[in-house]
């Protein structure tokens, strides 16, 4: 299992340098369960990336549905995200049926549907990054009831991605600026919650910083934000502060 946890640490650390980033601010025995969890959220994400037929993706989403159900044990004792996903599930006392949503939500990717209003993105973005931040949040402090953060977060994380990407299917059909204004009317509504979060759940939530200061390049000018939008060192020392100051 140790290797297991320690793959998905490295895919996080390689693919998601912000959410790594922001797990070394964790106590060091929940991080292998962040890493777990954010390395599930990945592979299910890029699925939708590597395929060029919705069936083989469905298939795919299907896979992990059974995995976590416990249908296919030998596959998943060689798969070491779902080997630690599911080891992490029975340790965090994860709710399974929470991650079933995600991964439904996740077959939206594979369909060239584009999303045509705000009040759909902020859909998407509600059942898949505000899902994962409650977890995160859920194997930090078992207690924690953050849906009035983890809901907005989702939203405002997700908004300032699709303004990252110009290939986003949702960028054809809503103004930038409108993007830009409900990112940050979300990002507001989850700093207007924060106290609700427990000092030991915040981490889960660090890598709001960096879409802060997106958020503020992006009132600049959303036209001009790159795939990148902030340098590394700037990404890392924003999360740095955050930790610091216990709030993004």
């Amino acid at each position: 299992m140790e290797h297991s946890y320690r793959h998905c640490e490295a895919l996080v650390r390689k693919e998601d340098r912000d959410r790594y980033i922001a797990t070394l601010f964790a106590p060091a025995d929940k991080r292998p369960h962040l890493h777990a969890l954010y390395a599930f959220d990945l592979e299910i994400l890029r699925i939708g990336k590597m395929v060029r037929e919705a069936l083989a993706g469905e298939l795919r989403l299907q896979w992990w549905r059974d995995a976590l159900a416990g249908r296919v044990p030998e596959q998943v004792a060689a798969h070491p995200a779902a080997a630690a996903l599911t080891d992490t599930i029975v340790r965090c006392a994860l709710p399974i049926e929470t991650i079933d949503r995600l991964i439904d939500a996740r077959a939206l990717d594979l369909y060239d549907d584009p999303l045509s209003t705000l009040g759909e993105l902020e859909g998407y973005a509600r059942e898949t990054a505000s899902t994962v931040f409650d977890l995160a949040a859920r194997i930090l402090d078992r207690e924690a009831h953050v849906a009035e953060v983890a809901d907005p977060a989702g939203v405002a994380a997700v908004l300032i991605a699709a303004l990252q990407d110009p290939a986003h299917r949702a960028l054809s059909s809503i103004a930038p600026a409108d993007i830009v204004a409900r990112g940050r009317a979300a990002l507001e509504a989850a700093r207007r919650n924060w106290p609700v979060v427990s000092p030991a759940a915040r981490p889960a939530f660090l890598s709001l910083a960096v879409t802060r200061a997106l958020l503020d390049r992006a009132e600049r000018n959303p036209d001009l934000l790159q795939p990148k939008g902030l340098a590394p060192w700037r990404r890392q020392w924003l999360i740095w502060r955050a930790a610091r100051r216990g709030a993004f």
